[in-house]
């Protein structure tokens, strides 16, 4: 078992000391959006995020009107984190789990040193358990500790996040900055209750994978298991056709996604088992900022 204060110690020299020197302005850019107050009703302009039309006041002026807010300094982010059985899936090295292990501890200590609370709602195809938001060391602690204890499912059935993003929405009152760290290895139907959330908080998406799950290596003939399931298949990786089809299908999988994070408003990053931890941030942070200062034109870029 490994120990929070040593997980702690190690990501604090590795990764947030390198981030302290790199994020610099963008610290708010990746944080931007949560705790709002309503200063003021104004008319639409072309830049501004459809998220914030008041429809109410549309109507009666019979033109489109924008909510305009004032940001609150404290910042309450919340981690979803899926922890079913497909993100025990990696290599030796890194397993998905130990991606979100590092990624969750990272933002927590960014989030509370300034002063922000954090919470977290656990989830492994029951009903999650909750760690209600607060701030400092000892939360952050805390986190750790509560995913390091949290159960490996040898078998389980199909994850179904449309539940975890329902029970953070019964959980979550206050609007927060939402974090979903997840591979999205779900059954259909999760993308509805992602809109009602994101409607209601700033809701940002962590996809965690392992670059075997996109593209297979020429081994010969192998045994894929299904990490939930159990269920086996016997598969022949010399054949080029087979190969061809797997990341054929590994491509659609991403492309749904985009599209279901896209038709929500949440922002996506996607870290890999093989990613440096800080490169990864600051790339999401960019891409962030990229949005934030000219909405229209990158959407227009992402084909939206």
């Amino acid at each position: 078992m490994q120990n929070p204060e040593r997980i702690l110690q190690r990501l604090d020299w590795t990764v947030v000391r390198r981030l302290d020197g790199l994020l610099q302005g963008e610290y708010r850019t990746l944080f931007h959006g949560f705790g709002l107050d309503l200063a003021d009703i104004r008319e639409y302009q072309f830049s501004d995020d459809i998220r914030y039309i008041d429809w109410n006041v549309t109507a009666r002026m019979q033109s489109p009107y924008v909510r305009q807010f004032v940001e609150d300094r404290e910042v309450t982010a919340w981690f979803l984190l899926d922890l079913s059985a497909s993100v025990d899936f990696g290599t030796v090295q890194v397993l998905k789990r130990n991606l979100l292990i590092d990624f969750v501890t990272v933002l927590a200590r960014l989030l509370t040193r300034r002063g922000n609370r954090v919470g977290a709602i656990f989830f492994n195809g029951n009903a999650g358990s909750v760690i209600p938001s607060q701030s400092g060391k000892p939360q952050v602690l805390r986190l750790i500790d509560a995913v390091l204890n949290q159960p490996r499912l040898k078998r389980s059935p199909p994850t179904d996040l449309s539940e975890l993003l329902e029970i953070a929405g019964r959980v979550i009152r206050r609007r927060s900055l939402v974090f979903i760290v997840s591979d999205f290895i779900s059954v259909p139907g999760w993308d509805k209750p992602l809109g009602v959330l994101a409607r209601r908080h700033e809701v940002l998406a962590i996809r965690l994978f392992d670059p075997r799950e996109t593209e297979l290596p020429d081994i010969g003939p192998i045994i894929m298991e299904d990490s939930e399931t159990g269920e086996q298949l016997y598969v022949d990786t010399h054949d080029h056709k087979f190969r061809k089809r797997f990341i054929e299908a590994a491509r659609r999988r991403e492309y749904e996604l985009r599209v279901i994070f896209g038709r929500a408003g949440v922002d996506a990053a996607a870290l890999s088992t093989e990613d440096d931890l800080v490169k990864g941030i600051i790339r999401f942070a960019t891409l962030r900022k990229q949005r934030k200062s000219s909405p229209a034109s990158f959407a227009r870029a992402r084909g939206g």
